[in-house]
């Protein structure tokens, strides 16, 4: 049998008249699933046992009860979720764990189709032919691929998507297994059966619709792949492979995906608009003409023996056979379960879901820069809802207008108008406030912060090394050291220092497949490309993200561990010069980079290890345990909300408290939602009708003064709901909108009736009056403002009312006054405690839920990792509240209690598991107060001798960080205070020698 390398004769490792052959398929296969067991145990040890936060909440409440979470959905893997649920065999708490375990198998499937596609392109790099090769070269193979594969298996993005249920593991085992499948088509010489296989992926490319889009994007690569074994290449083929690859891919994303929806409901608007025709009438002629023109399609590429075109319509009917499982979209929604975003209960509802129209677009080759005024909007689509016999318009889609006489920019990288995104654009370009950007400063945000902050500094997470866990946390170069570093930094579990192993072999390796096999690696380059810096083109990040958002990126570090194994090939060949046999030869090379894996397994470890980690699913059975029965709680951002998705739509905890997401409710379906009983929770106390908010309706409303007196607040939803002409003023375009005619409201208290309820303390209950009075605003009213205000008015104090602690200030209605902390959650009372700007402590409450009704399952075991998201989000507001209960308890002379509290505190929170943080210099104080100077000097001894080293990093030029260096000083200034204000000099003055110290040197 012919055997021939690529390798130089030095190198050779084929010896065919002295090797014996063996059979490389079952080796192949063998090798293969011990990598695929390797990356099973890794991922089923480190798993999470619950829902961790983010998303997976909300994925796992709606996949185990297949309802509809956010657009665009994952309709595919809820299904499969569902599935995964049974096994938890009835017990609810165990329902997370099992549908975690779906991503566990997806990814170490992901890593074996890696595995296989290595050992497939390294025989392409060989030059190999057939199934038999020599003993030296199937070493040589098997060692690259596993290297390659385990590299992938333990980088730090894929590793941490691999473990919770996200939609991104599975995304990538549909990846690497349509990309194994291309790789496997090409080396078959039957047509019909090569044939059949295109077909194959393209149901899995239809199927991997319902997980997540990303797979798409492999298309232009695939293509190429195509292109290379059907004709002789040549540059401009290649170009139009790439070409016909993009149409391809544009044609599913934006043809397929929503263009066959969106078709079909023109149709149904005509017919049933037009034409007077029965709800569906439409929907269903444009089924039966599609499914008609398809199998004509089929038909007549069959009676003309043609095979091109009949594989392309039996891969476009497969196409759609995998996307059909959206159909549970609207199946379900028809149904309406509790969690139903968007509800896409019809075809045009189901549209608006598919475009992800709520969150925007942005803008990609042309548009303006944040400096550019928004002079108006255009009327664009419009928006239909369902009438009684016909379709009613109810409002348009809006497009700004912007200044024509403003410079356009090619690539606008500078777009966002958001929150305080032109402020942090100016700081990162030191652009001065009114001057316009130039395309220079549009170029360098483009590099240095998209490309090199949101995609190449997470590239060197995985492949060099991690500075630590914290937020916009840097790359380690290999030369630095662990030496003179902060405690912070260099007991942070998140630094890993990979010596850039992996990207130096993975460089070996790209060079390698250069010289090789051209076409082979312009497939991967494009893989990599087009999951990486193409997205990043594509997506045109902000200036601030809400997180890290490396797992959008995977595939392109899957792309680049290819070459890792790769490059083992590549060290084989250089060790040519030094060893001479080939058996040998292949294997040190193997031996010598186990050693890439093997340091990223190590170093990555303890900060992938999510085993008996509970808090994201304790914080949201703590906050709900924090309200009166029977309650309504108003959250905020993901992780406000979705934890508490999950506990109470799996576990069934607290269903008596309604979850009101702020974010949502500026939504018509949402606020239907609110205004129906779900479990043990009544509807909610709205008033107004779907009229007054629906899209486009009181959006915002704004503040135009007419009055200096407070108004009526239940006289102005009377207004509101009447629509009258009271309260409206006319915009420039004509149309008339409501206004706030005072920004200071006044709602009648019946005081009588309050005091019959006894929610409000006897202590407090002088303070009741016959109206709260407060100034609510100072711009506009948006309709989630709106909406509390109108339950303010309806519910009548029947229903307890509380706001999320962790709420955004603008959230509160400036409302702080009269609200009162019971636990992790502020209640709301007809009762102002002036000057009280940060709520009130009701310690009898708060003692109780604090101290009876919290869980904290590990949160003392110093061996459960908790990154900076628990450590900065989660406990600094734990240890906050429980310093609030404390110094309330000490100025009630209640010391025992506040001593009680502080120390159950330390114990259950301890620094051995959650570090200090800046919050807990404030519990310094109460200790001393309550006669535990032992304890408070131990932690301000703690506490300053981190603060000291901290600043001694920060303030040393090089690494300044401007968030650390107040934040250690505020530390420090804090502990100076504390015992200044308890008379303990001595103490004192130790510490403010160390501030003063270090304030010296920024001056």
């Amino acid at each position: 049998m012919k055997t021939t390398s690529q390798l130089s004769p030095q190198a050779s490792l084929v010896n065919p008249a002295k090797e014996d052959t063996l059979h490389f398929r079952k080796v192949n296969n063998l090798v293969g699933w011990g990598v695929f067991v390797i990356s099973l145990f890794t991922y089923a040890a480190t798993v999470e046992p619950t829902a961790s936060f983010w998303d997976v909440g909300e994925f796992i409440a709606a996949a185990y009860k297949l309802q509809v979470p956010h657009p665009p959905g994952a309709p595919f893997f809820l299904l499969l979720g569902r599935m995964f649920s049974f096994f938890a065999l009835g017990d609810v708490t165990q329902v997370a764990y099992w549908v975690n375990m779906m991503s566990v198998l997806a990814s170490a499937f992901t890593v074996l189709f890696t595995f296989w596609i290595i050992t497939l392109l390294g025989r392409k790099a060989l030059k190999i032919q057939g199934d038999e090769i020599t003993l030296s070269q199937t070493i040589l193979l098997m060692g690259a691929g596993a290297i390659g594969a385990l590299a992938f298996t333990f980088s730090d993005s894929f590793w941490f998507s691999a473990v919770e249920a996200e939609v991104y593991a599975m995304s990538s085992f549909f990846t690497a297994f349509v990309v194994w499948a291309m790789f496997k088509w090409e080396r078959i010489e039957d047509e019909s059966a090569a044939n059949r296989w295109l077909i194959f992926i393209a149901y899995m490319v239809g199927l991997s619709i319902g997980v997540h889009l990303l797979n798409l994007v492999t298309l232009p690569a695939l293509a190429l792949v195509y292109y290379f074994k059907k004709y002789k290449p040549t540059f401009w083929g290649g170009v139009a492979a790439m070409a016909v690859g993009g149409f391809i891919l544009i044609l599913i994303n934006n043809g397929i995906i929503p263009g066959l929806p969106t078709l079909a409901g023109k149709f149904e608007i005509f017919f049933v608009n037009s034409i007077g025709m029965p709800f569906g009438s439409g929907i269903a002629i444009f089924l039966i003409l599609f499914l008609a023109a398809l199998i004509y399609g089929i038909r007549y590429s069959i009676q003309k023996q043609n095979a091109l075109l009949n594989t392309i319509m039996l891969s476009l009917t497969f196409i759609l056979i995998g996307y059909c499982s959206y159909a549970m979209v609207l199946v379900r929604a028809n149904y309406n379960p509790p969690i139903n975003e968007n509800n896409p209960k019809d075809l045009l509802g189901f549209v608006y879901y598919l475009k992800r129209e709520q969150y925007g677009d942005r803008p990609l080759l042309v548009g303006y820069d944040y400096t550019v005024d928004v002079v108006g909007y255009e009327r664009g689509e419009p928006l239909y809802r369902q009438g009684k016999d016909r379709y009613e318009i109810y409002d348009y889609n809006s497009r700004p207008v912007y200044d024509p006489n403003a410079r356009k920019m090619l690539l606008p990288r500078l777009h966002s108008r958001q929150d305080n995104h032109a402020a942090l654009y100016r700081e990162q370009l030191n652009i001065p406030e009114g001057k316009q950007p130039t395309m220079g400063d549009n170029f360098k945000f483009l590099m240095t912060y998209q490309l090199g902050h949101m995609y190449w500094r997470y590239f060197m997470w995985n492949f060099a090394g991690k500075v630590s866990d914290m937020e916009s946390a840097g790359w380690l170069k290999p030369f630095e050291s662990g030496k003179n570093l902060p405690e912070q930094l260099a007991e942070n579990r998140g630094r890993n220092q990979f010596f850039m192993l992996p990207f130096i072999l993975g460089l070996l390796g790209m060079f390698y497949h250069y010289s090789k096999d051209r076409g082979d690696f312009l497939v991967v380059v494009l893989l990599f490309f087009l999951t990486g810096m193409a997205l990043v083109l594509y997506l045109n990040s902000p200036p601030v993200e809400p997180r890290e958002r490396d797992y959008i990126y995977v595939g392109s570090y899957w792309a680049f561990a290819i070459w890792i194994g790769l490059g083992v090939m590549a060290i084989a060949e250089l060790l040519g010069n030094f060893i001479k046999n080939n058996k040998v030869r292949p294997t040190v090379a193997t031996l010598l980079c186990l050693a890439v894996p093997g340091v990223m397994a190590a170093k990555g470890w303890d900060d992938h290890d999510r085993s008996n980690r509970y808090y994201s699913v304790d914080s949201a059975r703590n906050l709900l345990n924090s309200c009166a029965p029977n309650a309504i709680l108003f959250t905020g951002g993901d992780n406000d909300t979705f934890p508490l998705w999950y506990v109470q739509e799996v576990e069934g905890f607290r269903t008596d408290v309604r979850v009101c997401n702020l974010s949502l409710l500026g939504t018509h379906w949402y606020i239907e939602q609110m205004k129906r009983k779900v479990y043990q929770s009544e509807a909610l106390p709205i008033s107004l009708t779907l009229d007054q908010y629906i899209a486009g309706k009181n959006d915002q409303i704004p503040y135009v003064e007419r009055v200096k007196d407070p108004i009526n607040l239940v006289e102005y939803i009377r207004l509101v709901k009447e629509d009258s002409e009271v309260i409206k003023v006319p915009l420039q375009s004509g149309e008339k909108i409501n206004s706030l005619p005072s920004n200071t409201l006044a709602l009648p208290v019946d005081t009588e009736a309050v005091k019959k309820m006894g929610f409000v303390p006897e202590d407090m209950q002088d303070l009741l009056s016959n109206q709260m009075v407060w100034n609510v605003t100072k711009g506009s009213l948006f309709k989630p403002d709106l909406i509390i205000l109108d339950m303010l008015v309806t519910n009548q104090w029947k229903r307890p009312i509380y706001f999320s602690s962790t709420l955004a200030p603008s959230s509160y209605l400036n409302l702080r006054e009269f609200m009162q902390v019971e636990g992790l959650a502020y209640r709301l009372l007809p009762v102002k405690v002036p000057g009280a700007t940060q709520s009130f402590v009701n310690s009898d409450i708060m003692y109780e839920n604090m101290m009876k009704k919290m869980y904290w399952r590990e949160v003392d075991n110093p061996k459960v990792y908790y990154d900076e998201n628990y450590r900065q989000r989660s406990f600094v507001n734990v240890r906050l509240s429980f310093s609030r209960l404390a110094d309330q308890l000490i100025n009630e002379g209640k010391k025992d209690k506040a001593k009680d509290v502080l120390l159950h505190c330390l114990k259950v929170i301890p620094d051995k598991s959650v570090p200090y943080d800046e919050v807990s210099a404030s519990i310094i104080q109460p200790l001393l107060q309550v006669g535990e100077k032992k304890k408070a000097m131990e932690m301000a001894d703690i506490m300053s001798k981190r603060a000291d080293e901290n600043l001694n990093y920060y303030l040393s030029g090089e690494n300044a960080n401007r968030r650390e260096i107040q934040a250690n000083l505020y530390v420090l200034n804090q502990i100076v205070t504390s015992f200044k204000s308890e008379n303990e000099t001595e103490a004192a003055k130790k510490y403010e020698a160390i501030f003063a110290k270090q304030y010296g040197k920024l001056q």
